[in-house]
């Protein structure tokens, strides 16, 4: 879509000369010439960034009007610009909630790089504004089993403080869910939440994707563009898959973490900021370092307050309710009436391993929701589950969707039989398998095994 721009200048060449150097560059502009004119244009629609001269000729002034445009219009950015701009002015428009304060005469880089910064800024403020709406509105954590409970007590003595945060757990346990709860009962709760996945960013755009580029940088680089530590700027930058990183990458993190401090690609100039880091990983970290995939120093910087999210099985009394959940979240999304669970549904559901945890439950629910026409669910009108239990009630490996849980899975009932057999002496266990004991210990804290 076609980003819009309104121009609000009392002389008729400066509109003039802004609209045709914004149109060629592919805005959508609209101007006026006063206060009272801007007000009106910003009721009839909504624009993507506004640029507002401070001296305006009758009526209000430039800075009312700024006053009047964050009050009704809260997220729409604005810039303010001015032939005569001294200190105080820039710092009473900045205080009223201006982004950037451009003197005249604009330069053309300069404007457009003011307005693209805009432009995202603004998008990130309504897409926080969305994510905050949907938490409001019972996005939140289901469960009353104890790992849930003891979950949102550690949620709410970290979120105040300024701790980093690591989460583990694996895939579909909530990560990302803990990291917006963290953010939202956070003293950050106002600035922005910027999420990055760094296993999704290709090794040669990730550095460009977390520090931003400056323009010529590289092939390409066209547009000068703000990385994901500057736009969280003020508030909290969660690192989803944060194991997978690169040894490269690692390094530069480690030194903006420790410095608050970065360079963009092809930039000279460090920027600072003041960012909170919440990474999450479905990786044993210790496994990680041990192989050199993984700077131990980083580790250190990140885990800071460790989480660790149980998987659905260990949390099965949760079951009933998240479907219950599920099944009002998605009846309201699609507009059907909600369904009617068979008793012997919510028990497959209960019995079931759910390798792919909330998340795969959460599909299951929704599907159902979209395909199933009547209101009872019985047990035939189910999707094939991933993993169905075999008749050992252990899942069947060639289920897992990935080596990874496969493995994780298969080394799990190993243990467990080993430690039955030997009457669960670790020290004999560990002997039998080959390992040291230590080792044995963390693979059992890893795969959720409980101490003997």
């Amino acid at each position: 879509m076609t980003a819009s721009v309104l121009i609000v200048d009392d002389e008729r060449g400066i509109r003039e000369s802004l609209t045709g150097l914004l149109e060629d560059e592919g805005f959508c502009v609209e101007s006026a010439s006063t206060g009272e004119d801007c007000l009106l244009c910003l009721e009839q629609r909504p624009f993507d960034c506004v640029l507002l001269d401070v001296c305006l000729g009758d009526g209000i002034n430039g800075l009312e009007t700024l006053a009047r445009v964050k009050v009704t219009w809260p997220h729409t950015p604005v810039l303010m610009i001015s032939g005569h701009g001294t200190i105080e002015t820039a710092v009473k428009a900045t205080k009223l909630g201006a982004l950037d304060f451009i003197e005249k005469p604009l330069g053309a880089d300069r404007t457009l790089i003011a307005i693209r910064n805009a432009i995202r800024h603004g998008e990130l403020e309504r897409a926080n504004e969305r994510m905050r709406e949907e938490l409001a509105a019972g996005d939140e954590m289901v469960g009353v089993s104890a790992p849930v409970r003891a979950l949102r007590q550690q949620i709410a003595f970290a979120a105040p403080t300024t701790g980093r945060v690591l989460v583990y757990g694996e895939s579909g346990t909530g990560k990302e869910l803990v990291a917006r709860l963290i953010h939202r009962s956070s003293r950050r709760a106002a600035g922005p939440f910027v999420e990055v996945n760094c296993a999704a960013i290709p090794e040669e755009l990730i550095e460009s994707e977390l520090f931003g580029h400056v323009r010529g940088a590289f092939t390409g680089a066209s547009l000068p563009k703000e990385g994901k530590f500057g736009l969280a700027d003020g508030g909290t930058l969660f690192l989803d898959e944060i194991g997978d990183m690169s040894p490269r990458m690692q390094s530069k993190v480690l030194r903006a973490l420790e410095e608050q401090r970065f360079e963009p690609v092809g930039g000279r100039q460090s920027l600072s900021v003041d960012v909170r880091v919440v990474a999450a990983t479905n990786k044993r970290l210790v496994d990680e370092i041990e192989a050199g995939r993984f700077r131990e120093d980083l580790f250190y910087r990140l885990n800071v307050i460790p989480f660790e999210l149980p998987p659905l099985r260990e949390r099965v009394e949760d079951i009933p309710l998240l479907v219950a959940h599920f099944n009002e979240r998605f009846s309201s999304e699609y507009a059907r009436p909600p369904k009617r669970f068979a008793e012997d549904v919510i028990g497959r559901f209960v019995e079931y391993r759910w390798p792919g945890n909330i998340r795969e439950l959460r599909n299951t629910i929704e599907r159902v929701i979209i395909m199933h026409r009547g209101i009872d669910v019985e047990h035939h009108d189910l999707p094939p589950l991933n993993a169905e239990a075999d008749t050992t009630g252990s899942p069947s490996l060639l289920a897992f969707s990935n080596l990874r849980d496969g493995k994780d899975a298969f080394e799990r009932e190993y243990i467990l039989r080993k430690l039955d057999e030997l009457d669960n002496n670790v020290t004999r266990t560990a002997r039998e398998m080959g390992i040291d004991r230590s080792h044995l210990y963390r693979r059992m804290k890893a795969l959720g095994i409980p101490g003997r």
